[in-house]
């Protein structure tokens, strides 16, 4: 077992803390609190499970938790529902399954890594070195929990749409690209050089990051201080980003004619006992790997094509889509009222009744965020925003969650407000025109004097 791993040895010396911090992250040994019991989150070294440990691992979240399995918008594994007493339980049955939990900050790698056809550089190998040089910089209380390392191979299916604190990017053969703070396009690069080149300028971030103080982040350094550790810094053009990606959803085939199914779980989220039922029937069609992606999905990879279509063709009974087109993929929701205790609303089931009466409003143009509080946990970024508060729902047509409403609407309204907000997209939008430009265009004035006449 490697140093660092989180087990169920170390487990039985941590107690879990039941209230964490603002801004902390859940992990197997130190779970949060929530309205639902305690959550764990992580995400398996070299974030690929067997088919089998994939099995376990849900038998373990329906023995030990509420039953609930989710997989976030980063693509980690989340296991709802834990008491105190269950923690290090599950930690046992994941540590005799064989599933290694790096503790440390989250390295998240290209969802296809090692087998994308036009992958320039393999991100395992940059985890190992990593791994293995970096051991005690990735152990640093200092560093903050939420710190995020990307390694992406380079291909059209990596990484490019998520933003991170460091990402190491393949650019060509044997060379990577560091940079900092956002995503493939907006990311600042800092070196272009080879593997232990690239390695080595994370290592000197990470000791930057701890010299500065507790919890920094990469857009805490400031310029001179960069500069001074990366002067070759000034002279760095950022790289060309493959174009983002919709997220790996349905069937793909590679170059050796294998194939990879794309699944995802209704909002991000499925019983255990249905993917239980669902992986030992994809198990007996020759599915053997499985890997959480970003998008709340996870790929089925090292399928024969006729082997892909006949396990989607059953996914659905399961709770899972293989459509890429689906509307609900426009949604964004967090766990909500029962689930979370700050949240005023049930917002799956607000969702699925979003799907039935507002399609208008899934067209892919814009994500409508479902957020049961002002949090915003689901969807930092500003899009149609659908709050709830103690005083009903706050309607914010293109921002963040904690931000002002443009509309105040009452508990028993809000169906008749998406619907008003519906309709006034259809009868509004021009030839060929979005949701989303749609409502730009009408602006937020008249869309608010529409929903208080509606």
């Amino acid at each position: 077992m490697a140093p660092g791993e989180q087990t169920a040895r170390d487990s039985r010396e941590e107690v879990p803390s039941p209230r964490m911090r603002r801004g902390a992250c859940p992990t197997l040994l130190e779970p949060m609190q929530t309205g639902d019991g305690l959550l764990a989150r992580l995400r398996p070294a070299g974030g690929i499970l067997s088919i089998q440990q994939f099995i376990q691992l849900a038998e373990a979240a329906h023995r030990h938790g509420n039953g609930i399995l989710e997989i976030t918008a980063r693509g980690s594994l989340q296991i709802r529902g834990l008491g105190p007493q269950t923690v290090q339980p599950l930690a046992a049955d994941l540590d005799a399954a064989g599933i290694s939990v790096p503790a440390g900050p989250v390295i998240e790698l290209s969802p296809l890594h090692g087998i994308a056809p036009d992958e320039i550089g393999n991100p395992a190998e940059i985890e190992a070195l990593l791994r293995d040089k970096l051991a005690a910089e990735l152990l640093s209380p200092m560093l903050a929990p939420k710190l995020s390392i990307l390694i992406d191979g380079g291909s059209n299916c990596g990484l490019a749409a998520v933003a991170g604190d460091i990402r190491v990017t393949a650019v060509s053969a044997g060379v990577w690209q560091v940079a900092i703070n956002g995503d493939g396009r907006t990311a600042l690069p800092l070196l272009i050089g080879s593997a232990d080149q690239a390695v080595r300028a994370v290592g000197d971030l990470l000791r930057l990051l701890i010299s500065l103080g507790r919890h920094k982040r990469c857009r805490d350094v400031e310029g001179a201080r960069l500069l001074s550790a990366f002067p070759a810094m000034e002279l760095m053009k950022r790289a060309r980003a493959p174009a983002f990606q919709d997220p790996l959803v349905g069937t793909f085939t590679l170059a050796d004619g294998a194939a990879v199914l794309g699944l995802r779980p209704r909002f991000g989220q499925v019983r255990a006992s249905d993917l239980v039922a669902f992986l030992g029937s994809a198990k007996a069609f020759g599915a053997t790997q499985v890997r959480p992606s970003p998008g709340h999905i996870f790929l089925l990879a090292e399928l024969t094509c006729r082997s892909a279509m006949l396990i989607a063709q059953m996914a659905s009974r399961y709770g899972l889509s293989t459509d890429r087109h689906d509307p609900s993929a426009h949604i964004a929701t967090c766990a909500g009222a029962g689930a979370c205790a700050s949240g005023h609303y049930h917002t799956k089931a607000h969702a699925e009744r979003l799907v039935s009466i507002a399609p208008e409003l899934l067209d892919g143009s814009m994500v409508v965020h479902l957020s049961g509080c002002a949090k915003g946990c689901a969807h930092p970024q500003p899009t149609l925003s659908i709050v709830g508060a103690q005083d009903g729902y706050h309607l914010i047509l293109n921002g963040k969650a904690s931000d002002a409403p443009d509309a105040q609407i009452a508990s028993g309204d809000i169906d008749s407000a998406i619907e008003e907000l519906a309709r006034l997209i259809k009868n509004e939008r021009h030839a060929g025109e979005s949701a989303a430009a749609c409502l730009r265009r009408v602006g937020k004035g008249d869309v608010t004097r529409a929903l208080r006449q509606g």
